[in-house]
């Protein structure tokens, strides 16, 4: 018997799984009319019919349908095999990262790492999902968290840093709070540290909160829209900050529990691309802290006193 026509096998799949021609053609980077003549002749190969073609697309046979069941997952077992081996030019790059440190920290900073290196492809993914890099998809990725993933290395960028914002819609009703009278606003998010803020900084918490929300990415929508108090990461809310859409009430700042940190396995130290980006993204974390603006840092002042000795973790830029 003739061995099995791999290539046919591989776009009967991707046909099955489209139900249609086009979609399929499109993934498999072949023309409608090649791919149509390629499940022509799978047909002709097995010996009956594999789909139903009508207007609104295809639908499998009970055939078809038994083929798919037999074929799919080892088609899937060796598109995986080789994917760690396939993909690796030196001057492309696959990078996942959190869509909030993507869009407020990296995006802005990116147009620099293109102008060093230009020749340079990056092809950046947004996820708050954990990447499996033995896949072979992701050359690296940024995470927020403890620093401590197995089977991966993790270098440690900067810290975060958090602080009360606002949006000035909710600051023109009354005159912007003070470090002993923020717990009479209302405050978001019970699950954030507030609790430690108010420990180190003094003051009374709420008894309730206005609102809570379940990613940073609401949260920080929420204290832009006016509905209250964020306790707002410094690297997420800097450019809502110099934009006007927030406001950093107060000059100082409480060390997050988590930091965030450029998260590889060992393959990509053997990666040109990815030994380029490393060093760039490196140099740019060095650059990280540096003041907030504040509006409310003279009537402040007077707070800053009384509330040193109980600094311990925290710390004021």
């Amino acid at each position: 018997m003739a061995r099995a026509p791999l290539n046919a096998l591989q776009d009967f799949v991707a046909v099955a799984r489209a139900q249609n021609l086009t979609r399929a053609a499109q993934r498999q980077h072949l023309t409608v009319s090649a791919l149509s003549h390629q499940m022509r002749g799978l047909e002709q190969r097995v010996g009956c019919p594999l789909f139903v073609r009508g207007p609104r697309g295809l639908k499998l046979t009970a055939e078809g349908q038994m083929l798919l069941d037999n074929v799919a997952s080892h088609i899937e077992a060796i598109e995986q095999a080789m994917r760690p081996l396939c993909g690796r030019r030196s001057n492309a790059l696959n990078l996942s990262a959190t869509p909030s440190m993507g869009s407020s920290w990296l995006l802005p900073r990116l147009p620099r790492f293109v102008k060093r290196h230009p020749e340079m492809e990056l092809n950046l993914d947004s996820s708050i999902e954990l990447v499996d890099f033995a896949d072979g998809r992701f050359d690296a990725a940024l995470r927020y968290g403890p620093g401590q993933w197995p089977g991966v290395v993790s270098e440690p960028l900067f810290d975060e840093w958090l602080t009360p914002v606002a949006s000035p819609l909710l600051l023109k009703a009354r005159k912007p709070p003070k470090l002993e009278d923020l717990g009479e606003w209302p405050l978001l998010c019970p699950e954030d540290p507030w609790a430690e803020w108010f420990t180190t900084f003094g003051g009374k918490p709420p008894r309730r909160y206005a609102a809570s929300f379940s990613d940073s990415e609401t949260r920080q929508r929420a204290a832009v829209e006016g509905i209250g108090i964020a306790l707002g990461r410094t690297t997420m809310v800097k450019p809502l900050i110099e934009a006007g859409m927030l406001v950093a009430l107060f000059p100082q700042v409480l060390k997050a529990r988590y930091g965030h940190y450029l998260v590889y396995p060992q393959r990509s130290r053997e990666h040109a691309g990815f030994i380029a980006f490393r060093e760039w993204l490196l140099e740019e974390a060095t650059q990280v802290f540096r003041p907030l603006p504040n509006v409310n840092a003279k009537a402040d002042r007077r707070s800053r006193g009384n509330v040193r000795a109980k600094r311990g973790a925290a710390t004021t830029r």
